[in-house]
């Protein structure tokens, strides 16, 4: 295995917690978007995240993360 290959293995792991509605509307998404695994889809979805915030109009309000508690983070809106 070359330098390269090996600086793409993942080493590190950690643990996410989710609501069912969370989790359905993730693997409703893989499925749709043929993903093979949770893990790729998750992955994805937060590289479009990050790409996201790059691009986003200055008239959606977005609020500061760092005024928000963890469980105020959610993939999935509170229905309103």
């Amino acid at each position: 295995m070359g330098e390269e290959q090996k600086a793409d293995l993942r080493s590190e792991r950690f643990q996410l917690m989710l609501d069912n509605d969370e989790l359905t509307r993730i693997d409703d998404w893989r499925f749709d978007n043929r993903i093979p695994t949770r893990a790729a889809a998750i992955r994805e979805l937060i590289r479009r995240g990050m790409l996201y915030e790059d691009v986003v109009d200055d008239d959606v309000e977005i609020p500061d993360p760092r005024e928000l508690k963890s469980t105020e983070f959610r993939a999935v809106p509170d229905e309103k």
